[in-house]
């Protein structure tokens, strides 16, 4: 047999390769969960997986919603259970909402405790009054899917990390110590006297603990059942009920509160003791379900039986490295932590929302089974139609389609035949304005989902038609909501009308022109809350005034949601020129989306405001709160198109800093993540439902994007910088390319997208008028 040998050459250059291979960094390794919002902190560091359910965090302290009935301000730090300034750890959690501005859960709450038996958490300012314990972030560690810690006052490493379904501990105890685990079934976040409506537990054996938890909170109807694995056998445990019922029935029998394996009341605070003298280790397993103690046990066999802290917590690590690498890029250290972090943030909601046989708990508060698609919950929807389910739907098509389903079983199970408008652990949870989840479904539509269109296009006329639900039956009447109606009537009417023009496109897309024309009249409905004497979009009362003394500069009581006139009067993604006329023309329009940035927005604004900061601003736009993130992208429908990539860069600068208080505010789910993402790539879907991404610039020199084609898509920019922020030239595989947007289709080919960039604004390129994006009407 001839022996091959290999060129000298060729061994220097396999040498080469492997030495690479060993150096290339791992992607998780830029994930950095500590980056937060500014000011507030909203995001949780803790471990998960993609996706997935459980998100086991610690939580620093037990602000409570309200008091008697009176709202806590402090309690809006506390969205996410996580205050990086807080000196205390409470304990850890398992599930979590990420980035939001309200909040709910923190359910099954775990503390590792050393010494004296102490039920309370105790106080931030006297920690050793309960059991909660100080820490140092010298000790803290946090990636994607892992989190550790070091608890001071009890010397317990605390280590976590997660499957979609399954929280997983590792308390490593100092030697000699007692041994002990609080388990605080009365915490939760944005808790209050009442939350908890009920607690049972079952000690199953001494290694096994079943129960559930019931809440009314945001969600109004939670139910979190838990199986619980140990590592070590419980040597003893007992119970404490925060408020003891006045009256216990025959239980009076026992004594229900030490060694009892059956373990009820409202406010549980439980404790589990270990002997600690052959292993210092003890593991913990917590699968969680909303459908019974059995799926929590199928979840826990299926994802975590036989597995070490270690398999578990590669696995894991692996599927995360796996989602990221849909992107590779270059470019500054920086500017790839906050790539990939983006990336991970968008990837922690939705969440799966079924147990591994594929049974989950409806709308309807009845048990279903997910035949043919995943279950999915947590769509925050006024946020996140926008850039994170148009991501989903460019990248990871399969789960957005997923998600889409759920909506629809949503809409199916609802006793009101809406899609949700903010779905929370399969309840509703009515928060904000619009009928969104609309968008979400045209999207999908546009872009060839497989899903049963006729049925979706059911459910989206079924939501839009809900007569009762804040305005719309005035609203189709009227053609505005009326502002003695509805306290937002000149935003509502400004969404209404863009929802309605996505139902316009899905029709379109179903081939019913019948509903199409129905539809394309209320898509224009937004003309009607403008008030062309003074240029701006006005709350309108029923006689057909306007709002005679309005401030566009103020967000409170001037007829808009989390957001003031001067923001929301470019909300009309549609019809961007029919806009433009409503605003007085192009000349008009271009200075007032110029005179927006340049603007000193006076602090009494939103020095009182929860959702807007100074750090949330450039000028007057607020890039903090979702109802801006298209305005930037508008200047392509202008004259002065390079002013886009002007003020791209100077959001991108300002808004993602990889610093634990870097984002310039509420990441709600994913949405200003999945806004970073997209224009990092040089490209934005300023209006879902069209095939259509608005070009921009891109932020990095190079990027190559995996497509669900297996199609690659390479942007180049290499002289790509804070100076060199303007755009020359663009080319599409080679070819010029001189369109300011470019399609869905052209993207799933995947090829080379390459933009020369410049000091100076090329000011001739993207002016003719084919080259422009979409808009429903010419402003006629």
């Amino acid at each position: 047999m001839k022996k091959t040998v290999l060129p000298l050459m060729a061994l220097l250059m396999l040498g080469s390769l492997l030495m690479q291979a060993q150096n290339k960094r791992s992607l998780t390794s830029y994930v950095n969960p500590m980056i937060g919002t500014a000011g507030m902190g909203h995001t949780f560091p803790g471990a998960c997986a993609p996706f997935g359910v459980v998100q086991l965090s610690p939580e620093t302290d037990t602000i409570p919603h309200n008091v008697d009935g009176k709202y806590q301000g402090k309690v809006y730090a506390y969205c996410a259970g996580y205050q990086y300034d807080d000196p205390t750890i409470v304990g850890f959690s398992h599930t979590h909402l990420s980035g939001t501005g309200h909040s709910d859960l923190g359910d099954v709450m775990i503390m590792p405790q050393t010494g004296a038996l102490k039920l309370n958490p105790g106080t931030a300012t006297h920690p050793e009054n309960g059991y909660r314990s100080r820490y140092s972030h010298a000790n803290e560690k946090a990636t994607a899917g892992y989190y550790e810690v070091m608890l001071d006052d009890y010397g317990v490493k605390a280590q976590l990390t997660a499957t979609p379904r399954v929280g997983v501990h590792r308390y490593t105890f100092p030697k000699g110590a007692d041994s002990r685990i609080i388990l605080d079934l009365l915490h939760g976040i944005y808790n209050y006297d009442g939350k908890v409506l009920w607690s049972s537990m079952r000690v199953e054996n001494d290694t096994l603990i079943t129960g559930y938890r019931l809440t009314n909170g945001w969600a109004r109807c939670n139910y979190t059942y838990f199986a619980i694995s140990l590592s070590k056998p419980i040597k003893s445990y007992g119970y404490r009920d925060m408020k003891r019922p006045k009256y216990v029935g025959f239980w009076r029998k026992f004594d229900l509160y030490h060694n009892f394996p059956e373990i009820a009341g409202r406010d549980v605070v439980a404790y589990f003791n270990f002997d600690n003298q052959a292993s210092q280790v003890l593991e913990i397993k917590v699968a969680l379900s909303a459908v019974s103690t059995e799926g929590a046990l199928k979840n826990l066999r299926a994802e975590a039986a036989g597995k070490t802290f270690e398999q578990i917590s590669k696995e894991t690590h692996d599927q995360w490295e796996r989602e990221l690498d849909v992107i590779e890029c270059e470019g500054p250290e920086d500017h790839k932590a906050m790539l990939y972090t983006s990336l991970y943030h968008t990837m922690i909601n939705p969440s799966v929302y079924m147990d591994v046989d594929r049974q989950y708990r409806g709308l309807d508060g009845n048990i279903h089974m997910a035949h043919d698609f995943d279950n999915y919950t947590i769509f925050s929807l006024w946020d996140t139609y926008r850039a994170l389910h148009p991501l989903l739907n460019l990248l990871k098509p399969e789960r957005n389609t997923n998600m889409v389903k759920s909506m629809l079983a949503h809409q199916q199970q609802s006793v009101h035949k809406m899609l949700p408008i903010w779905s929370l652990m399969g309840n509703e949870g009515w928060c904000m304005t619009g009928y969104h989840a609309v968008s979400v479904l045209a999207d999908a539509m546009v872009k060839g989902a497989d899903i049963d269109y006729d049925a979706a296009l059911k459910a989206m006329i079924s939501t839009a038609t809900c007569h009762y639900f804040a305005g719309i039956g005035e609203y189709m009447k009227m053609g505005y909501v009326p502002y003695e109606r509805d306290a937002t009537a000149a935003s509502n009417t400004l969404e209404y009308a863009y929802d309605d023009w996505t139902i316009y496109a899905a029709a379109k897309k179903a081939g019913r022109e019948d509903i199409a024309a129905e539809y394309a009249k209320r898509a224009l409905y937004y003309r009607n809350t403008f008030d062309t004497t003074i240029g701006f979009a006005s709350p309108r009362y029923a006689d057909g005034s306007f709002k005679k003394d309005l401030d566009p500069y103020q967000t409170s009581n001037e007829g808009f949601i989390e957001g003031n006139s001067w923001n929301f009067s470019f909300h009309a993604p549609q019809d961007v020129y029919g806009l433009m006329n409503k605003l007085g023309g192009e000349k008009q329009f271009l200075a007032k989306l110029n005179r927006l940035f340049a603007m000193d927005l006076p602090a009494k604004y939103y020095e009182h405001n929860e959702d807007v900061t100074a750090e949330c601003l450039v000028g007057g736009y607020v890039h903090g709160n979702e109802p801006s993130h298209h305005i930037p992208y508008l200047y392509a429908w202008t004259s002065a198109p390079w002013k886009t990539q002007e003020w791209l860069r100077t959001i991108m600068n300002k808004m993602y800093r990889n610093e634990v208080r870097g984002l310039g505010g509420n990441d709600d789910c994913g949405q200003m993540s999945a806004w970073y993402i997209f224009s990092s790539m040089g490209f934005y879907p300023v209006c879902p439902g069209t095939d259509e991404y608005v070009l921009g610039a891109p932020y990095l020199p190079y990027m190559k994007v995996t497509m669900p084609t297996g199609k690659t898509l390479i942007v180049k920019a290499p002289k790509v910088n804070d100076r060199n922020r303007y755009v020359q030239r663009v080319r599409l595989n080679g070819k010029p390319y001189t369109k300011l947007y470019i399609t869905h289709a052209d993207l799933l080919k995947g090829g080379v997208l390459e933009f020369d960039m410049g000091s100076r604004p090329n000011k001739k390129r993207g002016l003719a008028k084919t080259d422009k994006p979409y808009s429903m009407t010419n402003g006629n």
